[in-house]
């Protein structure tokens, strides 16, 4: 078997992983309990996107798809974070909520 075909192989096989993962972690985001899960599912899609990106890179040897995917990946990380300050400030809105409706009776 040559290198080429090793490669073919793995991509194929790369893909069709991915596909799955791509299909199980929008479930998860449709039908998660509660917005950390779904937020922790949409940075697993960041990172399934990449690997599509990667894998695509590897099958078509253009070097640009990686600078896309760091790219994605920041822009991922980014988003993962604002949505963690959102729900730490939403938690504490309930909180302060919780405390004044506490104090009032």
């Amino acid at each position: 078997m040559t290198p080429a075909a090793i490669v073919s192989v793995a991509a194929v096989t790369a893909l069709g992983i991915l596909c799955v993962a791509l299909f199980l972690t929008v479930w998860r985001v449709v039908t998660g309990p509660s917005l950390p899960d779904r937020i922790l599912a949409l940075d697993m899609l960041t990172g399934i996107a990449i690997g599509f990106i990667a894998v695509v890179a590897v099958r078509t040897g253009f070097s640009l798809y990686i600078d896309i995917a760091i790219s994605l990946g920041l822009v991922g990380f980014l988003a993962t974070v604002a949505f963690a300050r959102f729900v730490l400030s939403r938690r504490a809105l309930r909180e302060a909520e919780r405390e004044s409706h506490g104090r009032s009776e």
